[in-house]
C-alpha cells in the first residue's frame, strides 16, 4: 500500500470502572491480554501509520512504558478531564516530524477491531479532502421515546449515520477547530464535531460495522469472538 503515512493519536485517559471495578475498561483483559493492547497492535500492523501517540490519564499506573511496536514508535503524553482535551493535549505533543498540514488519525483505544482495510479506505479517500471519519448509514428503526420510555414517534433515518473511529483531519485544522469549540464552552463528542462547527464538512466514509467501541461485558465477549475469527 503507497501513500504518505501518518501518526495515530490514541486517547486513553478515561477513567471509567463501569465494566471492572477499579480498573479503567481500556486495561481489562481481552483474549488474555489488556483491550488497549489488541488496539495499538491493531493500528502499529497498518502500513500507512507511521507512529502512535497514546494519550494517558495523569494518574494511570498500569501503562504498560511500551515505546514500539512493530517497529514503529509509541510515545505517550498526559491527558485532560474531556476527551476532548486529550486529544488537543494529543495534537500538540505529536512530534515536529508530523507538519501542521499533515493528516492525523484519533482513534479509540476501546475499538481493537478495526479492519486494516477501512484504515487505508480511509486515508486514501479523506486524505483527498479536509478529512473524514469512518461511519456506517444507519439500517434500523429509530424510535424517539417520551419520559417514560413509550415510544411517541418514528424518526427518518435518512441521511443518519452512526460514527466510527479512526478520524482523520489536518494536524492544525483539528487543533484550531478543538481550541475553538474549548473557547465556545462546547463539549465535543468527537473530533468531526469540532471540525463541523468550525465550518468544515468531514467524509463519511463507510466502514465494517463489526468496528465496535467495546464499553459493557457483553462488548468484551462479541470483541473476543471477532478478534478470533480475525486471526484464523
Amino acid at each position: 500500500m503507497n501513500g504518505p503515512t501518518v501518526w495515530c493519536l490514541v486517547p486513553a485517559a478515561g477513567r471509567g470502572t463501569r465494566v471492572g471495578g477499579d480498573c479503567p475498561k481500556q486495561y481489562l483483559p481481552l483474549a488474555g491480554r489488556p483491550l488497549i493492547e489488541h488496539t495499538l497492535e491493531r493500528l502499529a500492523t497498518h502500513p500507512r501509520i507511521a507512529g502512535l501517540l497514546v494519550i494517558l490519564d495523569a494518574t494511570d499506573t498500569r501503562w504498560p512504558g511500551t515505546t514500539m511496536l512493530n517497529g514503529k514508535p509509541v510515545l505517550t503524553t498526559i491527558g485532560g478531564m474531556e476527551r476532548s482535551d486529550s486529544v488537543l493535549a494529543g495534537v500538540d505533543a505529536l512530534p515536529d516530524v508530523v507538519g501542521v498540514a499533515d493528516f492525523v488519525l484519533v482513534h479509540d483505544a476501546a475499538r481493537p477491531c478495526v479492519r486494516l482495510a477501512d484504515i487505508g479506505k480511509l486515508i486514501e479517500l479523506a486524505g483527498a479532502t479536509d478529512g473524514g471519519l469512518l461511519g456506517a448509514p444507519l439500517r434500523d428503526t429509530l424510535k424517539c421515546a417520551d419520559s417514560a420510555g413509550r415510544s411517541e414517534s418514528t424518526e427518518p433515518r435518512d441521511r443518519r449515520w452512526r460514527a466510527f473511529t479512526p478520524q482523520m483531519f489536518r494536524r492544525a485544522q483539528l487543533s484550531a477547530a478543538l481550541r475553538e469549540a474549548a473557547r465556545r464552552g462546547v463539549n465535543v463528542s468527537d473530533e468531526a464535531m469540532a471540525m463541523e462547527l468550525a465550518g468544515f464538512a468531514p467524509l463519511l466514509v463507510e466502514g465494517a460495522e463489526d468496528n465496535i467501541k467495546v464499553t459493557t461485558a457483553t462488548d468484551f465477549a462479541l470483541a473476543e469472538f471477532l478478534l478470533a475469527r480475525t486471526a484464523t
